[in-house]
């Protein structure tokens, strides 16, 4: 696949054509095993808001199909506004593979990344992203409208070997619905 193509996975592949300003994501039907971690990732969702550590995001880190970590965003529980699941999740596995470079690991990330924690995914070199939610999603329920974005407004995923997909299921769009009320915004 060539940079700046989005191709539509679903059973056959549909190409669009090129487009020079978003990131390659291939948009595909579940399968077992992206399905399994990203389930992981919803449930840290929901667990994060239940015990009020932060908002309905989860991030599972997985190396050679086991896993390394499973986060939730921190956000309110450390009073850090960058303790998003992600990077918590990165954080963590760098710790505890002692590397800075997870270029053997994927992230599964319950919802779209921001532009913050699509930063830190290319600077850790992990070496696929698959997704849940769009960030919309989250907007939606009143989360702050710059989170969006953050894989298709990043120019130098076009220049990474980063695989990024984003996961057609609907448990990953429902947390942000069940958790609402729970949060405030």
């Amino acid at each position: 696949m060539m940079s700046g193509e989005n191709t539509i996975i679903d059973n056959e592949n549909i190409s669009s054509g090129p487009d020079p300003d978003h990131a390659t994501v291939k948009f595909v039907a579940s399968n077992d095993k992206d399905l399994k971690y990203l389930t992981q990732a919803v449930e840290e969702a929901y667990i994060g808001v239940e015990c009020g550590d932060g908002g309905p995001f989860g991030a599972v880190i997985v190396r050679n199909n086991e896993i390394v970590v499973s986060c939730h965003n921190m956000v309110y529980k450390y009073k850090d506004p960058t303790a998003h699941a992600e990077i918590v999740a990165i954080r963590e596995a760098c710790k505890k593979l002692k590397e800075i470079k997870l270029s053997e690991c994927e992230i599964y990330a319950s919802c779209e990344p921001c532009p913050m924690c699509c930063g830190a995914i290319h600077l850790s070199r992990l070496k696929r992203l698959v997704y849940g939610a769009k960030a919309e999603a989250a907007v939606a329920i009143g989360f702050n409208s710059c989170i969006v974005n953050g894989v298709k407004g990043i120019e130098l995923f076009n220049k990474s070997n980063l695989e990024i997909v984003k996961l057609d299921a609907s448990i990953a769009e429902q947390v942000f619905h069940n958790t609402k009320e729970k949060l405030s915004l």
